[in-house]
């Protein structure tokens, strides 16, 4: 099961759903189970506007080391690099615009989630961060680079430390911040607004905004991931991993 399900409501919103307790970490199964989800959504001629959200504790803890550490060989952490790339790929090219809504922590893969996608709404309770160096890898500061500003970026990289959803909302990167009991209600509610709209005017203004973004979102973070290759294979990613297993924390 991969915990994630896509609701097509007659308003034109397709509501993207990832419910996978304890933390919302995906397996190698679920990023690329979510990839297609989203990808289906947007070439669905009856939706306008997709709002991808999650139950439980938080939005997306990244990617399952457990499921990493006790598969013998580099395949679970390529499985993750191809489907976290899938995932992040389908967000920011999915057809119509992609509404995140963040509650508790969004960490890792989910940075790269909401930074590729249109609009983010978060609940009063959201943070956000990149512990990737914690965990002897690297990446998705390209799509943190996307929610704050350049230099504080680069601080929470080299940290691993996060960032509020007011802190994000002051950057202009959050669109609304609410209490998390509403956000849902906040999410639906912007995305009813594009949905309103004509279909093929927000298609085409969706694809004429990546068409004048600064910088190639896909080869950046492909970039990035080559450097968490050769920490692997330099036994760095696999030693913090191990530690990281063994302190006996959840998957993030």
């Amino acid at each position: 099961m991969s915990g994630i399900t896509t609701t097509v409501h007659d308003s034109g919103i397709a509501e993207i759903v990832v419910d996978r307790p304890p933390v919302n970490a995906l397996d190698v199964a679920g990023w690329f189970e979510l990839a297609r989800q989203v990808t289906a959504a947007g070439e669905n001629p009856a939706v306008r506007c997709v709002v991808l959200r999650a139950e439980g504790r938080g939005f997306n803890a990244g990617v399952d080391i457990k499921e990493m550490q006790r598969t013998e060989g580099f395949s679970a952490l390529i499985g993750a690099n191809k489907g976290c790339f899938a995932a992040f790929k389908a967000v920011y090219e999915c057809l119509v615009p992609v509404v995140s809504a963040v509650n508790g922590y969004c960490l890792g893969g989910g940075i790269g989630l909401v930074g590729n996608s249109d609009i983010i709404v978060a609940s009063d309770d959201a943070t956000f961060g990149l512990p990737e160096v914690d965990r002897g890898a690297l990446g998705a500061a390209t799509h943190l680079a996307r929610l704050v500003p350049q230099h504080k970026m680069r601080a929470m990289v080299y940290l691993a430390s996060t960032a509020t959803a007011q802190e994000l909302h002051h950057y202009g990167s959050v669109l609304e911040v609410v209490p998390r009991a509403e956000l849902r209600d906040a999410a639906m509610r912007v995305a009813e607004q594009i949905a309103a709209k004509r279909g093929n005017v927000i298609r085409a203004a969706k694809q004429s905004l990546n068409g004048i973004d600064l910088w190639d979102v896909n080869r950046s973070y492909r970039y990035e991931q080559g450097f968490t290759f050769e920490l692997n294979l330099a036994g760095d990613g696999d030693a913090a991993r191990d530690a990281f297993v063994s302190h006996g924390k959840e998957a993030t």
